[in-house]
């Protein structure tokens, strides 16, 4: 049985499909400005060939009348006419850059906010510098698009109906020659465009592999040179030059095959033109003017035809990029708005996990019915070997992920009830892998609470342990941390990630592994900002390091997505289950200890 015929609206990104929707949901919005820059497009058509008309008249005038007077009115009005159609040029071109930037902006900020509604499970699937390309390439190829519309219709066309208008007054049998361009013309072109469009998907994708190789190779540069993988790095990225290279060569080539065939079309129509132009002149006694005012029209229709002639073969290249944009934008968003959802409404912010079990991937659970309490103001320590699910737990109680079955529950209300937004205001996080932005101290700080005044910044500094280091600085509070933090030392970032969780002032804390990338000296000046950070706070924490949560007043031994103990540190120690075991191990490892443990009230 044979397949029914694919219709034109099969394929939501097809040509006739993409098209239609950026000029309704994009350029509609600005109808009344390309209005305008259509009737200047409209002036400067008619300037074009209301020049070409008034060629043959001062031929005539000149050649044919000798009249001296005429020939200076006529370069007159030919003067106005073309000042006229400059102004008009340049009216039209700002009007439609505008449109343009305007358009560009808001698809930027569009794709950035979807991006900011999908979840971490989103993004761990892709590359950032997918999202990089589809931002630039993506948004950018919406506005070409439409800018070689609007130019084809009121540009090229215009433009064209003006001149053939010319051509026709003047001699409409010797028009015939130009007609005799486009049929052969548009059967070549249209055998392009498919090629055309294979080679576009091909080049994105490249530009794309680009920007993987280089972002990677700028933010680990510390282990590229530590492992000495500038050579193997310049191997990767001269791959996916040279793919990029060659398919840009291919485009070309495949993107001009049609020039020699319309240059050769047009040789043939100018050719049997002048032949034919010229022996009315010389034998039916036709004006030259009238020669000359045919062959000027001709001549300036020539271009505009042939931009016309490639629109297609133009627009199906930039219409990969905008579908590229539009296939983010019309997905349905990860993380969707839930922001009619009942805000979480804290009295002491007693956190509960309630058989809870998650998986990142199908019949591969992380946590497994794991049920635990974590009491008001006081510390619950997850600890364990790595891989076990600590970092899962924080994660689903900020609502990164979804429970997979089971529920969370925060003073008796079901996080997943709640609007993520108002969930996450009463919670501070500080993981292990402190991100902070390219900007100054005070501003990463501010991160925490917007609207921050100038003494909140500098008293959440202070119960860091940030202050003195930070006021060392030349700059003090306005120095840059650079990408990443990478101005700062590891304890440095950390407490300026205390800082910033200080001044968020949420009733409860997160903190995974805070200190486990530090050395003593800095891990003790870390703990003590995480002192104040966590007293009288409920305080999830997940440890390494054994000793930091001694005191803590719940330990839970997380093993395989289970708790398979949990219990005080003295208590612990004396059942000699695997928590002993683990501390052993350490206190072997590291004795004598003496870092100062956090406080009981913490």
């Amino acid at each position: 049985m044979t397949e029914p015929p694919k219709k034109i609206t099969d394929d939501p990104y097809g040509a006739a499909i993409l098209i239609r929707r950026l000029v309704t949901e994009q350029g509609m919005a600005y109808w009344r400005r390309y209005l305008a820059a259509f009737a200047l497009m409209a002036v400067s058509a008619a300037a074009t060939a209301t020049s070409a008309y008034l060629l043959g008249e001062v031929i005539n005038q000149a050649y044919v009348d000798r009249n001296v007077r005429g020939i200076f009115m006529l370069s007159t009005v030919v003067l106005a006419i073309f000042v006229a159609k400059g102004a008009a040029t340049y009216g039209h071109s700002v009007i439609l850059s505008q449109i343009s930037n305007a358009i560009l902006a808001n698809n930027q900020r569009r794709l950035f906010a979807k991006l900011m509604s999908e979840s971490i499970g989103y993004f761990s699937q892709r590359h950032s510098s997918e999202f990089l390309a589809r931002l630039t390439a993506g948004a950018t190829s919406v506005t070409q698009v439409l800018s070689l519309l609007i130019n084809a219709v009121g540009r090229d066309l215009l433009s064209l109906i003006a001149l053939v208008t010319v051509m026709v007054m003047q001699d409409p049998y010797m028009s015939l020659f130009g007609a005799l361009v486009a049929p052969p013309a548009m059967i070549v072109l249209r055998k392009l465009v498919k090629r055309i469009k294979g080679l576009a998907h091909s080049q994105f994708h490249g530009t794309a592999d680009i920007m993987e190789t280089m972002q990677e190779s700028l933010q680990g540069i510390r282990t590229v040179k530590a492992f000495t993988l500038e050579q193997t790095m310049r191997e990767r990225i001269d791959a996916s030059i040279t793919a990029v290279e060659q398919t840009n060569n291919k485009m070309a080539r495949v993107s001009n095959r049609a020039s020699p065939l319309m240059e050769t079309l047009g040789g043939f129509a100018i050719a049997g033109g002048l032949m034919y132009g010229g022996y009315r002149v010389v034998a039916m006694g036709a004006t030259p003017g009238q020669f000359f005012s045919f062959l000027t029209a001709f001549l300036l229709a020539y271009e505009p035809a042939k931009r016309l002639a490639r629109l297609n073969i133009e627009l199906n290249s930039s219409l990969i990029g905008a579908r590229k944009l539009l296939e983010i934008v019309d997905s349905p968003a990860s993380e969707p708005d839930d922001s009619d959802k009942p805000a979480l409404q804290l009295t002491d912010a007693r956190v509960e996990l309630r058989d809870v079990t998650f998986a990142y991937r199908p019949d591969e659970p992380v946590l497994k019915r794991m049920s635990f309490i974590a009491e008001p103001g006081r510390m619950t320590a997850l600890v364990g070997p790595s891989g076990g699910g600590k970092s899962t737990v924080l994660a689903l109680l900020l609502r990164l992920y979804e429970v997979t079955d089971g529920d969370i529950l925060i003073d008796g209300q079901s996080i997943s009830g709640v609007s993520r937004t108002s969930l996450r205001r009463q919670m501070s996080y500080v993981g292990q892998d402190v991100y902070l932005f390219r900007a100054t101290i005070r501003e990463n700080i501010a991160f925490g609470r917007p609207g921050a005044t100038e003494d909140e910044i500098v008293a959440a500094a202070k119960a860091a342990c940030a202050h003195d280091f930070i006021t060392g600085f030349p700059l003090g509070y306005d120095t840059p941390v650079g990408e990443h933090g990478t101005q700062l030392s590891g304890g440095q970032r950390q407490r300026i990630a205390v800082a910033r969780a200080l001044i968020k002032d949420a009733p409860i804390i997160l903190l995974d592994e805070a200190t486990a990338a530090l050395d003593s000296e800095s891990e003790k000046q870390v703990q003590e900002a995480i002192e104040h950070l966590c007293r009288n706070r409920t305080t999830i924490v997940i440890a390494h390091r054994l000793h930091t949560i001694m005191h803590a007043d719940a330990i839970l031994v997380v093993e395989n997505g289970e708790i398979v103990e949990r219990g005080r540190h003295d208590d612990l120690l004396r059942s000699g289950g695997r928590y002993a075991s683990f501390f052993r191990l350490q206190h072997r490892e590291t004795a004598p200890l003496t870092l100062a443990p956090l406080s009981a009230s913490a």
